[in-house]
């Protein structure tokens, strides 16, 4: 579902709520908590706010935090603390005793949206009859549940960040062509990895249904959707000078959904795991610039005081979508789980639900 779509379907959260103290809706979240016990779980993605965060029964990435919710078979209602695609998947692998709800339906994912079916359907057509039956569809779980069941349709999987070099090496044992979707980044850092070269890619553009290549077509080998996320974009080559000017000492860790030429002279690229590790791993009194999303980085901050560490862009902002469930939401949504007029649920269709689940398994049966 797109952003505008999510904002047209969201109830208006009820003014009462905004005007309640931090301590008034802290303190009712406990209640609901100690009232449902198991049969409540919340679980919270790395990038949420504070706040929210605190009540979460899990923290992670997206997929795990699904696993986690279908591991909890107790749990009826599944209260999740990201965004739409994320508390999508969770429907998909939970079972119909659960019930999956988005406490804002304004938090989506602006690169989940850079990628439609129609888009996708027309893209594949055309990349059809240039190609014939060679290409193999992937597409990152940062993506609507709509193009997760186009790409288990046709053969393909979903890849994580922490998994995408292994599910790489799988496509391309089974065809000679990818076509990466929707994070044309992460697409493109991971083929660098392994050993794909730059004039090998080719870049899809949905808006004007055209391949953007130079040369001759039979030898590219992926084909990256022109897509991004507008948080890791904006981690710039002139980020990485200044921090070297700087700070000389300091390691440079970035997420790979950033440009190519930032992870080329970065120390390390990783995941938001491998982030999360490696500054938990490294010698009290070492230095680290972190190029990923601020709610994070900020906490990072908070749980290392022994160690300096700074945002890579220091005039970052936190993800608009992302930051939109806050307290009141939270509240709100765990006061109204049996409302039947309840518009925060998130289902998918069972069709849809079973060729998306096809793309998960191939994923976790591979990496």
């Amino acid at each position: 579902m797109s952003i505008l779509a999510s904002m047209q379907k969201n109830q208006l959260i009820p003014e009462e709520y905004k005007q309640m103290s931090r301590t008034e809706l802290e303190d009712r979240v406990k209640e609901i908590k100690n009232k449902l016990g198991p049969k409540l779980f919340i679980p919270g993605h790395h990038y949420q706010k504070d706040e929210v965060i605190q009540f979460a029964d899990a923290t992670g990435d997206s997929l795990r935090l699904a696993q986690l919710s279908a591991e909890n078979t107790e749990a009826e209602y599944i209260v999740f603390c990201g965004v739409h695609f994320m508390a999508e998947t969770a429907d998909i692998l939970t079972t119909q005793n659960q019930t999956v709800f988005l406490p804002d339906m304004r938090a989506g994912c602006s690169m989940a949206d850079m990628a439609d079916l129609q888009q996708t359907e027309r893209a594949w057509a055309k990349l059809g009859e240039m190609f014939g039956d060679t290409i193999l569809p992937l597409t990152y779980v940062n993506s609507t549940a709509a193009i997760k069941a186009f790409v288990g349709a046709n053969g393909g999987a979903t890849v994580t960040s922490s998994n995408a070099h292994t599910m790489v090496k799988w496509a391309f044992e089974q065809k000679e062509r990818i076509l990466f979707l929707p994070d044309q980044h992460l697409g493109r850092n991971t083929s660098f990895d392994l050993g794909i070269a730059p004039e090998e890619m080719a870049v899809w553009n949905p808006i004007n249904d055209t391949i953007i290549y130079e040369g001759d077509i039979s030898k590219i080998k992926v084909i990256l959707w022109k897509g991004h996320c507008s948080v890791h974009e904006n981690f710039t080559v002139q980020n990485v000078h200044d921090t070297r000017v700087q700070f000389p000492d300091m390691k440079i860790i970035v997420h790979p959904e950033c440009r190519r030429e930032v992870v080329e002279l970065a120390d390390e690229a990783g995941s938001t795991s491998y982030i999360i590790n490696t500054i938990e791993k490294a010698e009290p009194g070492s230095a680290w610039a972190i190029g990923t999303e601020m709610n994070l980085v900020n906490r990072i901050i908070q749980q290392h005081p022994d160690k300096h560490i700074i945002s890579l862009n220091p005039q970052m902002c936190p993800c608009l979508t992302m930051n939109r469930i806050d307290l009141p939401h939270l509240v709100w949504s765990l006061e109204t789980l049996g409302d039947p007029e309840n518009r925060n649920i998130i289902r998918v269709s069972n069709e849809i639900a079973e060729d998306a689940k096809l793309a998960l398994e191939r994923m976790l049966a591979n990496s």
